[in-house]
């Protein structure tokens, strides 16, 4: 215990883990890795530095290493709201009448309301330590955005924030947070590059998409000295950073001795759900864990039911290195949900990669209206308004316990509830009205 620690910081620093874990690692056949989209072929550190903080290429690119120590600045910052609660849904598993055991990990504790936290501070940490001036980035439903404002903030980096037009739109008070925080927002797409002056030229109404806001972002940073690049989910390095989620998770379960049967996570590119399952993978390679993972998914972006899994570019202008992923092209724009952080064309590598191979049991796609239906069920049992991103894995987590009941099986059900839903009361002013598409 560190000289004149708290006692309630030094339990939470104790059962905080001290290393990110690296799925790949574990993993007997590695994702394919990113390629460069001049040459189509594999990107080395120098030329991946040219976007992201080189520490965060030299991370991207290590398929080695499981764990990865965290560097003690940022397991500071993490003891401001780490360890998150894992919360035993006693409430709703008494209005289901279900003989199944439900838990939900609870990232919603912080002010950008998300998971999106964990990452974020790595990367402006590494920034700074690089000397850089700057961060730019883009966001769907503002979480991310959010996240890295405060953590821009924290590091005293300046940030430039490409946030997609109709999110910003339903969400405008996550940009108010964004600039409270001292971040530039320009809606996606914009006038500030070349990239958003052309979508606009093909479509002036054009409501944005997160592949169009990379492509503003990357641009962005390439073209201004002293900048860098940062992506809040799909890539390799996000999913380390959100292994701290599964970790704690694992390290919780145990102390209660209970073993999952079923693990859920809402998956738009993948950060949230790669983070929650990163311990449990190796117990399915080896084939000593039987427990189920399933991915939830919207219908209107259904990158793992409906995707084709290939190399494609990231984003909308075709700037960014080129992935092995499930997608529905490059150029798909989904319709406005308003899950806007799961409005993805493509899923990231890893869990691609994961589905492809078996690891990842099942990937469903449900409605908006199936998803806000959980959502306001689950608010009036655990009195948590969840984000609408998070609806997702309720809803199946919910179908998953109802099954339970029909069958009679004593399952235990564990799902990310990966943020709340403060910033979202427009959706569910819509739902409530019978207006939601």
């Amino acid at each position: 215990m560190k000289k004149d620690m708290p006692y309630k910081t030094y339990l939470a620093e104790a059962e905080m883990p001290h290393a990110w874990l690296n799925i790949k690692a574990d993993l007997p056949s590695k994702p394919a890795p990113l390629l460069n989209p001049g040459t189509n072929e594999p990107l080395n550190v120098d030329e991946l530095a040219q976007v992201f903080s080189y520490e965060l290429a030299k991370q991207e690119l290590d398929s080695d290493t499981r764990l990865i120590p965290i560097p003690d600045e940022i397991a500071d910052f993490y003891l401001m709201y780490r360890p998150t609660p894992l919360v035993r849904a006693y409430c709703l598993e008494k209005a289901l009448d279900t003989p199944a055991r439900i838990f939900y990990k609870y990232e919603g504790v912080n002010t950008s309301g998300s998971h999106k936290l964990n990452s974020a501070i790595v990367q402006a940490y590494y920034a700074k330590q690089q000397g850089l001036k700057g961060l730019t980035t883009e966001t769907g439903a503002g979480q991310w955005g959010t996240a890295l404002a405060m953590a821009a903030a924290y590091m005293e980096l300046d940030l430039k924030v490409f946030m997609v037009k109709c999110s910003a739109e339903q969400k405008p008070y996550r940009k108010i947070v964004m600039e409270t925080y001292g971040a530039d927002v320009y809606l996606s797409p914009s006038r500030e590059t070349k990239a958003g002056q052309k979508m606009l030229e093909d479509d002036p109404d054009c409501s944005g998409s997160l592949g169009t806001a990379i492509s503003e972002a990357v641009e962005y940073a390439l073209q201004n000295e002293g900048y860098r690049y940062s992506l809040g989910s799909v890539l390799d390095q996000v999913l380390l950073h959100q292994s701290i989620i599964g970790l704690e998770t694992e390290a919780a379960l145990n102390k209660l001795g209970v073993t999952p049967d079923v693990i859920i996570g809402c998956a738009g590119g993948g950060s949230n759900l790669g983070g929650l399952i990163a311990p449990f993978i190796k117990g399915k390679v080896d084939q000593t864990s039987k427990t189920k993972i399933i991915a939830v998914e919207p219908e209107s972006c259904p990158s793992l039911t409906k995707g084709e899994f290939r190399y494609d570019f990231c984003d909308l202008a075709k700037i960014t290195p080129l992935a092995m992923m499930y997608t529905l092209g490059h150029d798909f724009i989904p319709a406005p949900g308003h899950a806007g952080g799961l409005r993805f064309h493509g899923m990231s590598p890893i869990i691609s990669k994961l589905y492809h191979d078996g690891y990842l049991d099942e990937a469903r796609a449900i409605s908006q209206h199936h998803a806000f239906e959980s959502a306001v069920y689950f608010a009036k049992h655990e009195g948590i308004l969840p984000a609408p991103e998070s609806a997702h894995a309720i809803a199946i987590a919910i179908d998953e316990a109802k099954a339970c009941k029909e069958s009679g099986e004593e399952k235990n059900i564990v799902f990310g509830l990966t943020g709340n839903g403060s910033f979202d009361l427009s959706a569910y002013d819509q739902f409530r009205k019978g207006m939601l598409s």
